[in-house]
């Protein structure tokens, strides 16, 4: 097995229908290099497909989605040119993924002199390399292949993959490399076409395809796949009327792509979440499944359930240092394993996350608040409360009314926030800050679900609501005297406390996470506004990660200087919750340049280069694109242009349009298919900027309470 570090992702295009996907080069090829083939769950079932005419590959000419799971590649046999600049033979080769299945559609086209036999080959091979050592650059060995009567076949142990190519000859050696072969004839009037397609039955994975019949979560979803027709079904659409069409293009691919990455564990699987990403975390991940969900509530709280549900059934039970598990704690993430456990892999249930548990409280909160019904809400107090007594008893280890975390197993992460690389915590001088580590942002992601717990406690007649809003004012208080620092005569929230509690002074994005919380007050707020909209902060297509001014920048490291969608989409929304509009309005209108540049999919994280180095935002090579948060990201911006506040309980939804100044000033704005409760609404910005909602009962009948809607 062999190593050549992280593969990068950029110029690949991906397929993806949970928990299956491709990854090519751009001209539709599979080779035998890097992240390249087709992966199922966690193991790469194809790692060559390789097409050829009359023994040559043919020259790429275009290619693209046509779907999350559906891409074209079109080319040109050069030998078809030989006399003369016109091809007389041109190819479409269109990929389709659904879970567990992969088929390929060749057609080949004919001009006035095309004629002839061609001999098409498909050249196939398969490590069956599990992903942890795609991701580190390892490469398998070539498994043997057999050939059966249909096609091919080959596998391990609970796992059998088979591909059928109707018409074809098949041979295979037993160095593990398969050939398919077809005799074409060619003509000027006809099209010729041939297939092959490919399915997988896993029986070792943990995750698997979201069921057809699972509670959509967006209407657009639910529409197209026919649903079980319970609940709204107005199509979720953006429209803009003016000339700046960014928003609806990145909102219809996001959805989409959202719509691939819906997955279900084994252990709970009627409850449906968004699959961290693709290719390497296509799997249920504490924050990122959580916050992707938060992001997606306007258009339906099922997300949300099935996200808190799913979470719920792995909940800690007991503490175990080798796993970071503790009672009440919420997950990081899950992974199969096919082999002996890999002393360089984590855990397969893996708990070293130090937000994830704060982050599922907040969405229970506003999962209640977007309508998710009370009874759903009542059954999932029992693990919130667990939840708020492990910020206590187990997130705050030295109980200085702060949560901290440190790896205890050795081979667990340094780094248990969202920023989770080795060398992502350090100070303005560019150096690493030793643990336990004290992160800021975790500190209002605490005190927000302190306070958002004691509300549901209350709204459900449970005792105990004072002593979380007790315990969030002390926090706060705490913050306030251990965290503020100041640079340049402005202050702001250090990063983080490190092990002997030192302030961590590199200005960061994380900051921007505490607007919004209720942990700074509002001169707070604006003093973090403020330091966020400079340039050394704001790239022009996103929030900087990292200030550049600060020691440890780096445009294009993981979390010190680069961009990350869903950062800049939290802070967006932050910066329009506590009344910073104009901040909020110039990072939207860089994501969604960004969004453009990116083919409307916008990746996991990219370069934090300002536009007077490069005038374009520049990939992060490795990034993973879709990513369930980036994908969420463009329901963070419409939250923020529409400026929605939705409080089903208390039977308002309000709206505070032209919050936004840009990225459409005063261009009509309208979003069908957002969803409170039971109900669908729609709402939107007329031409001059007066904001309207449509399409909303006067009261909710199943809602204890409601009162009217309307727009503030």
């Amino acid at each position: 097995m062999s190593e050549a570090g992280q593969p990068w992702l950029h110029n690949l295009v991906t397929v993806l229908s949970a928990p299956t996907m491709v990854l090519s080069e751009q001209g539709g090829q599979v080779r035998q290099s890097g992240a390249q083939g087709a992966i199922h769950a966690h193991s790469r079932v194809l790692s060559q497909a390789i097409l050829e005419f009359d023994g040559a590959e043919a020259a790429p000419i275009s290619s693209g989605l046509v779907s999350s799971g559906t891409a074209m590649f079109a080319s040109i046999p050069r030998q078809s040119a030989t006399d003369a600049a016109d091809p007389s033979v041109w190819v479409t080769r269109t990929r389709t993924v659904r879970p567990g299945f992969l088929q390929e559609v060749v057609r080949m086209s004919g001009g006035p002199r095309a004629h002839g036999k061609t001999r098409v080959t498909l050249r196939v091979a398969a490590d069956l390399a599990v992903l942890t050592d795609i991701k580190a650059g390892r490469t398998g060995t070539l498994v043997p292949i057999t050939v059966t009567s249909t096609g091919l076949e080959w596998g391990t142990d609970g796992l059998l993959v088979r591909l059928s190519a109707p018409g074809a000859v098949a041979t295979a050696d037993p160095a593990g490399q398969a050939v398919l072969s077809w005799d074409v004839e060619l003509g000027s009037q006809s099209d010729q076409e041939i297939a092959w397609h490919l399915t997988v039955q896993d029986e070792t994975a943990l995750v698997l395809a979201a069921p057809a019949t699972a509670a959509g979560w967006t209407r657009l979803p639910r529409v197209l796949a026919g649903h079980d027709g319970s609940g709204p079904d107005q199509p979720m659409r953006v429209q803009a009327d003016s000339p700046d069409f960014r928003l609806p293009r990145m909102l219809a691919r996001s959805i989409e792509d959202a719509d691939a990455l819906r997955m279900v564990t084994k252990r709970a699987p009627a409850e449906v979440f968004l699959a961290a990403g693709t290719p390497w975390y296509l799997t249920l991940f504490g924050r990122d499944s959580i916050w992707a969900a938060r992001m997606m509530l306007p258009f339906g709280w099922e997300l949300a359930r099935g996200t808190l549900r799913a979470l719920a059934a792995f909940q800690g039970r007991h503490v175990d240092l080798f796993t970071g598990e503790a009672p009440g704690k919420i997950p990081h993430e899950l992974r199969p394993s096919r082999r002996p456990v890999d002393i360089r892999a984590l855990p397969p249930l893996y708990y070293g996350t130090i937000d994830a548990t704060p982050l599922w409280i907040c969405l229970l909160h506003d999962a209640w608040r977007w309508g998710m019904p009370a009874d759903d809400v009542r059954a999932l107090l029992s693990p919130m409360k667990d939840a708020l007594a492990w910020m206590r008893d187990h997130g705050d280890a030295d109980d200085d009314g702060l949560l901290e975390y440190r790896d205890h197993s050795g081979r667990g992460l340094a780094n248990q926030g969202w920023k989770d690389s080795h060398d992502s915590i350090r100070f303005a001088d560019g150096s690493i800050a030793a643990a336990p580590v004290t992160l800021c942002e975790v500190q209002g992601y605490a005190h927000q679900a302190a306070v958002a717990g004691a509300d549901l406690l209350d709204a459900f007649g449970e005792p105990g609501a004072a002593q979380w809003r007790a315990w969030a004012a002390r926090l706060a208080d705490t913050f306030r005297s251990s965290f503020w620092v100041t640079d340049a005569g402005v202050p702001y929230p250090a990063l983080a406390l490190d092990g002997a509690k030192r302030k961590v002074d590199a200005l960061t994005s994380n900051i921007g996470h505490l607007l919004g919380t209720g942990l700074l007050t509002a001169e707070e707020e604006g003093r973090v506004a403020e330091r966020l909209g400079r340039p050394d902060m704001s790239s022009g297509f996103g929030l900087r990660t990292m200030s550049a001014a600060s020691g440890g920048y780096s445009p294009l490291s993981y979390h010190c200087g680069s961009v990350w969608t869903h950062d800049t989409a939290i802070v967006i929304l932050g910066l329009v919750r506590s009344g910073h509009p104009a901040v909020a309005a110039e990072l939207a209108g860089g994501l969604l340049e960004a969004a453009a540049a990116f083919d409307w999919r916008l990746p996991e994280l990219f370069s934090g280069h300002s536009r007077d180095q490069i005038p374009w935002p520049s990939p992060y090579p490795p990034s993973c694109r879709p990513q369930a948060w980036a994908t969420a990201a463009a329901g963070a911006l419409v939250q923020a242009m529409l400026g929605l506040d939705v409080d089903v309980p208390a039977g308002m939804v309000r709206m505070s349009p032209g919050c936004l100044q840009a990225p459409l000033p005063r261009a009509p704005l309208r979003v069908d298919g957002l969803v409170a409760g039971l109900e669908t609404f729609s709402a939107g910005v007329d031409a001059d900027g007066t904001g309207y909602i449509s399409g909303l009962s006067l009261a909710l009948a199943d809602q204890p309470g409601g009162q009217s809607f309307g727009a503030a």
